[in-house]
């Protein structure tokens, strides 16, 4: 059995669209990259020779932002470029992982 935590950092590439409900087009655009932390725990099991399952949490902490949209030049109410509305948008990202593994081969040992 392995019990274990782990931390690090994490970079997310954000692509939000926001549509005309009525003309079925893209009103608005806006796009960045997020810088965040991720923390996680974990347990693993050995259950036969060479096999193992683990069972993994994992938090990513993005925080908010405010991303500005510009308009996508579809509709006359948002030209190509101009800026349509600023929103504050919070992100953060739970992980379940179950897995099963299994080590090919067994032990090198050398022989003489």
């Amino acid at each position: 059995m392995l019990l274990y935590v782990k931390g690090g950092g994490a970079v997310v590439s954000d692509r939000c669209r926001s549509y005309d409900l009525v003309a079925g087009l893209e009103f608005g655009r806006a796009n960045e990259t997020r810088w965040g932390g991720t923390v996680g725990a974990g347990i693993e099991f050995g259950f036969a020779p060479n096999w193992t399952v683990g069972f993994e949490y994992d938090h990513i902490f993005l925080g908010n932002r405010t991303m500005t949209f510009t308009g996508s030049g579809n509709l006359p109410a948002a030209p190509l470029g101009a800026v349509t509305r600023s929103e504050r948008i919070s992100q953060d990202v739970d992980i379940g992982l179950i897995r099963v593994n299994y080590r090919w081969g067994g032990p090198l040992i050398a022989k003489y």
